[in-house]
């Protein structure tokens, strides 16, 4: 196999500097490409890709903006290799990384894997406490965070490999966005191939977002999930709920005070309570730990208020994603 690694990057030349640094710290003793595409940027990464042609082994491609998905799939019509491995331009890849990849191939071959995602020290606190909201298995279930108690994993993008011939099969990404990787997970399914999940196949996601863009993000996450439900009923799962019915749960416990009933916020408090005493210890700070509440109260928020208002516009009301949602579909 002859990996062909594929960045799509936007207006990030410094998120840029750091992967490309950290691949050419790879202890990967074959060769490898790197296929770069700037997908429409106002501050393109050129000058930052010209001072890594000595090291690294880049083609770099400048095209009109297009989203991520179809950026995706135009760096694996030009890569040269025969399984393409998927990063989002902040992330920093650990050294051992395609050792992990290859020797998780070839122990048990698979046609798309995934792999979860890590903070590193030097991330901001901010940035560990998001981190913790959507790797933690209080939050996510841990499926981000490298937990594999489900029986299909669906690979994310920011960490993800498709073999050459599964992507010609598949196509690549359609243009809905967030949601382009379950729905191709969904689509390779479909098409015969597995997914699995490379647990020791892990990168530092640095993930360089405010709370403002935080909330923004999880709401359209929560958005794309009944879209996808709409288009893959056989898939839809009871745990995509959890979100909304967190929050209306929430948003009962307090009508109930109304009549002296205070178990429910109870059972809420203890949960808070759980999640700060887990942040903390894992991050070994009681600031972290405080910062985790506030990343996972807008997790829930985003996600459950974004799917709530989905499932009425796709699943009650029938009507079109791209006419109810036409800001989460690129034209391509």
């Amino acid at each position: 196999m002859i990996f062909s690694l594929i960045i799509p990057v936007y207006n990030r030349p410094d998120e840029v500097d750091e992967l490309l640094e950290s691949l050419s710290k790879s202890d990967y003793n074959e060769p490898f490409e790197i296929v770069l595409v700037e997908d429409g940027s106002s501050i393109p990464c050129k000058d930052v890709v010209m001072t890594y042609q000595g090291k690294l082994n880049i083609s770099y491609y400048f095209k009109e903006n297009s989203g991520p998905g179809d950026s995706r799939n135009f760096g694996m019509q030009k890569a040269r290799g025969d399984y393409f491995i998927i990063f989002d331009s902040d992330c920093i890849i650990p050294p051992n990384y395609l050792t992990e990849v290859r020797k998780a191939l070839n122990e048990g071959y698979v046609d798309c894997f995934g792999g979860p995602d890590k903070a590193l020290d030097s991330f901001s606190d901010i940035q560990k406490a998001i981190n913790f909201a959507m790797t933690s298995f209080l939050t996510t279930g841990g499926i981000r965070g490298g937990s594999e108690k489900i029986n299909k994993f669906q690979p994310r993008s920011f960490n993800m490999g498709i073999s050459k011939k599964a992507f010609e099969a598949s196509k690549g990404f359609g243009n809905i966005h967030p949601g382009e990787d379950p729905d191709l997970s969904i689509r390779l399914w479909n098409l015969g191939f597995e997914t699995r999940l490379f647990s020791e196949a892990y990168v530092y996601h640095k993930r360089r977002i405010d709370w403002e863009k935080f909330s923004i993000q999880v709401h359209k996450f929560g958005i794309a999930r009944p879209i996808l439900n709409s288009w893959y009923p056989e898939h839809n799962k009871i745990t995509f709920f959890f979100p909304t019915v967190f929050i209306l749960g929430l948003l009962l416990a307090f009508l109930l005070l109304i009549f002296n009933i205070d178990i429910l916020l109870q059972l809420y408090f203890v949960y808070f309570v759980v999640i700060f005493l887990t942040a903390s210890y894992q991050n070994k700070s009681i600031k972290i730990g405080y910062l985790s509440l506030i990343a996972v109260w807008k997790q829930f928020y985003g996600y459950g208020t974004g799917f709530l208002k989905s499932f009425v516009k796709i699943i009650l009301l029938k009507k079109k994603p791209q006419e109810a949602f036409p800001r989460m579909f690129f034209k391509v």
